[in-house]
């Protein structure tokens, strides 16, 4: 039985969806429900030798971060669920299995929308399929087409 669960939130389509999933699976199983949305970090890298660091992008992007979780935060509570939420800065896997593993996660729950073309699944990656081989826990990815 899940206990705690993790939702790793972007407010995508597919997280929405992962959400409402996991809002189910919650209620099935009596979990606690932990949301986060991870920010990339605002450093980007110019060349081999270094690197330029924006504190106003990090600001903007901080601000969207933060409305996306209390968005699923909101979402939640509408359906009269309590859950914590926060904003993690980092590399998207890093930082949920880090959390996964500061809450005792049970189980992570990911949004996953398919990709028509090969170049477009090529070029993202997969979190889904990445987190699987680093999780401390079970992993459902919830599919969008």
């Amino acid at each position: 039985m899940y206990k705690k669960i993790l939702l790793a939130y972007d407010g995508s389509d597919a997280g929405q969806k992962a959400l409402l999933d996991c809002r189910e699976l919650a209620q099935w199983s009596q979990s606690d429900l932990h949301l986060i949305a991870v920010m990339p970090s605002a450093m980007s890298f110019v060349g081999l030798e270094g690197g330029v660091y924006d504190v106003e992008l990090e600001e903007r992007e901080k601000k969207k971060y933060l409305a996306v979780l209390e968005d699923g935060l909101k979402r939640l509570a509408d359906a009269g669920w309590t859950a914590r939420g926060e904003v993690v800065t980092g590399e998207a896997i890093d930082e949920i299995t880090k959390a996964a593993h500061k809450i005792g996660a049970d189980l992570i729950v990911v949004g996953h929308k398919h990709l028509d073309s090969w170049a477009a699944r090529w070029w993202r990656g997969s979190i889904s399929g990445a987190l699987i081989e680093h999780a401390p826990c079970s992993v459902l990815t919830v599919i969008t087409r």
